[in-house]
């Protein structure tokens, strides 16, 4: 045993960097363990209960995960971690829901696992009457929050009570200049066949189609939540070209439109708008016999949202995500309201199949001049963050990157707003907010997919959903705290194949000896996690 592995008993798993073997560990354990810290030489993993749920519901057994550590392991695999992942492992279904003519009911695979189960003080009162040793009726308005409950004890439901089918909806492909990928189909046939789940894709692998394909099969009305108007209008226009839908079937509800058409388009910020203290629109949930609902960019989910999901258990739920990680820690609200994983691809899987774009990740780290220094020094823990992320001394990394790629479409990625102005004012580039009015950002995004704008400053309103195929070069100057699922995003922006198969670069410039570098790990992390190769180097290298 020489592996790259080093498997310890309190669940953590250690990768040697270096090892010849180290790539194809990761992306076999990645399967059913997180990466929690990844420093040069050693990366550290941790095997959680979610992850091997997770793990279990794609398809995966005890044998291959226990399989994989055994593989890799330079050292035999201690009995306690063999012996917590089966036992772990073996909870996933052990409970299910069902459904007969008298309606729903829980089965559990022993009287005492169903014991456990309605003696839960939580549990109780979700529960009718016990039929048997191994069942009890579930009332069907407590679907969801049933399930949110068995995972919190332990005990995950595996969900077989079926859908409703919907409204009927006539859709087929249509378009002959295009083909689904094989991943796509993969993900597609998975999730029909479980009617919930969710299917993790990088930025630019095609999630979209994933959706369409997810409606095709259906045959049913789709409802789609999306993150702001431009994904809705770039969801409708995917819509319009892939399949034999016409405009009039295709509804946008938002802030501008409210339509409810067989298709219809909405955006989370519609759904969680309050008018007199209340959920003015959650109602669009229930305004039609959908037959599928499609959570777009799952990951960002409003909790208003997961409450009324908590509810649709009878639909058929697709979520579709480029990173499962959540920093408000509700991964477990995903699994058990949308669905459990089905499918994940890992990134540099498809990149290898040339789906999406090579490319370079790269920390610039500059040096605050004296008088900020100070500032940062005599200031209060989130007021340093600020101070750091907005440092003049980025403009010159930012004007000197720019130099360097003249022939690249380049996207200037900010947080903050008045940093975005400074920006604007001392290059003279064109700029994208969150007050910028949607016709203005469509005229903008057309211009810089043309190649009319090569230089683009963008605030966290581009994070989501926004195609921008030509971009190669991101420069990211500020973010969330090192948020995970943002640099999925912000990454996600320039991995579209190049038409000359140029590497994409992305850039972040940090603040060296500031807590922006420690949160800049966060965001290595999630790098590292999905394969790709991190420098960090002075800017006086560039």
């Amino acid at each position: 045993m020489n592996g790259p592995l080093i498997v310890q008993s309190d669940r953590t798993v250690l990768l040697e960097v270096g090892h010849p073997d180290a790539t194809e560990a990761r992306h076999a354990l990645a399967v059913f363990a997180e990466l929690e810290r990844a420093p040069e030489h050693i990366h550290t993993y941790r095997i959680t209960r979610l992850g091997l749920w997770n793990a279990r519901a794609a398809g995966h057994t005890a044998d291959e995960m226990l399989g994989t550590l055994e593989t890799y392991s330079k050292f035999p695999v201690p009995a306690v971690v063999a012996t917590d992942i089966a036992d772990t492992v073996a909870r996933y279904g052990r409970v299910i829901i069902e459904r007969d003519d008298e309606g729903l009911y829980l089965e559990a695979e022993t009287p005492a696992i169903l014991t456990e189960v309605t003696r839960s003080s939580k549990l109780e009162p979700l529960l009718g009457a016990q039929s048997g040793e191994t069942i009890v009726r579930l009332h069907d308005w407590a679907r969801g929050i049933v399930k949110q409950e068995l995972l919190s004890i332990g005990w995950p439901a595996e969900d077989r009570a079926g859908f409703t089918e919907g409204q009927p909806l006539a859709v087929d492909f249509a378009g002959t200049d295009w083909e689904m990928r094989g991943y796509q189909r993969k993900a597609i046939d998975l999730f029909i066949d479980a009617g919930a789940g969710v299917v993790v894709l990088p930025c630019g692998a095609g999630k979209t189609v994933v959706g369409i394909g997810a409606m095709v099969a259906s045959q049913a009305s789709t409802l789609i939540l999306v993150t702001n108007s431009v994904s809705a209008r770039q969801w409708r226009d995917e819509i319009l070209a892939r399949t034999t839908l016409t405009e009039d079937q295709i509804g946008e509800y938002s802030g501008e439109r409210k339509e409810i058409r067989p298709v219809t388009i909405a955006t989370y910020h519609i759904l969680t708008a309050k008018r007199g203290g209340e959920f003015a629109h959650l109602p669009l949930l229930n305004a039609n016999d959908w037959g599928l609902i499609i959570y777009d960019e799952v990951h960002l989910l409003p909790a208003p949202v997961f409450k009324l999901t908590a509810d649709l258990q009878a639909r058929r739920r697709l979520g579709l995500t480029a990173t499962l990680v959540r920093e408000d820690g509700k991964e477990g609200d995903v699994f058990s309201l949308i669905g459990p994983k089905r499918f994940d691809a890992p990134w540099k899987d498809i990149e290898a199949q040339g789906f999406i774009a090579p490319a370079r990740c790269v920390e610039v780290r500059v040096l605050l001049e004296s008088d900020e220094r100070m500032e940062y020094a005599v200031a209060g823990d989130r007021q340093r963050y600020r101070i750091a992320a907005t440092s003049p001394t980025k403009q010159r990394v930012v004007r000197r990157l720019i130099e360097q790629h003249p022939d690249d479409q380049i996207l200037v990625i900010a947080q903050y707003l008045d940093q975005i102005d400074e920006v604007r004012e001392q290059f003279g580039l064109p700029t994208i907010t969150g007050a910028t009015p949607v016709d203005e950002r469509e005229v903008l995004y057309d211009k810089f997919r043309k190649g009319i704008i090569k230089v683009l400053v963008v605030s966290k309103v581009a994070n989501f959903s926004v195609d921008l195929p030509d971009a190669s070069v991101a420069i990211q100057i500020s973010g969330s705290f090192g948020s995970r699922q943002e640099e999925a995003q912000r990454l996600g922006r320039i991995l579209r194949p190049k038409s000359d198969g140029r590497t994409a670069v992305f850039y972040t410039v940090v603040a060296r000896d500031t807590v922006e570098q420690d949160f800049a790990q966060n965001r290595q992390r999630f790098l590292t996690e999905q394969g790709y190769a991190y420098e960090i180097v002075d800017e006086s290298v560039v």
